[in-house]
């Protein structure tokens, strides 16, 4: 599965020691980041991350976009819980493709806890049929 990864400055800790403890499951699938993000999981848990611009250069942006053409499966995305933080247009439109494309999305770590261990259960195996790109559907247009 291909799983978009982006963490608040706030929240990148907790979302590198999320990584660290669910290596191994997130080690089966593509991920993808945010700049920042990407590079200080990758860091920190010797996961291969495919980096996009930083999250407020664009990157949050870039992902939209690929979870718009069905391109990814799974978004984990920290947010900052500081009121005062303002949430910016690029965040916003983000859960709301999500939401509109139906793909899962955890915003806390208890949500993405339950993501990753439905993740690796097979419980998230009905977006390998929904997601034309996936090694699924590319197999049954070759025959």
């Amino acid at each position: 599965m291909d799983i978009a990864i982006i963490a608040d400055d706030n929240k990148k800790e907790l979302m590198a020691q999320f990584c660290i403890a669910y290596c191994g499951i997130l080690s089966r699938h593509h991920l993808c980041a945010t700049h920042i993000t990407g590079k200080y999981i990758s860091e920190a848990t010797g996961l291969e991350i495919e980096t996009f611009l930083a999250g407020s250069s664009g990157g949050t942006e870039q992902i939209a976009s690929k979870v718009s053409f069905n391109e990814i499966d799974l978004v984990f995305y920290f947010r900052s819980t500081d009121p005062a933080k303002e949430v910016h247009e690029g965040e916003a439109n983000l859960l709301r493709i999500c939401d509109v494309h139906n793909i899962p999305l955890a915003t806390n770590i208890a949500t993405a806890e339950a993501l990753v261990v439905a993740l690796d259960n097979g419980s998230l195996n009905w977006r390998e049929f929904v997601n034309p790109r996936s090694d699924y559907n590319l197999k049954k247009r070759r025959r």
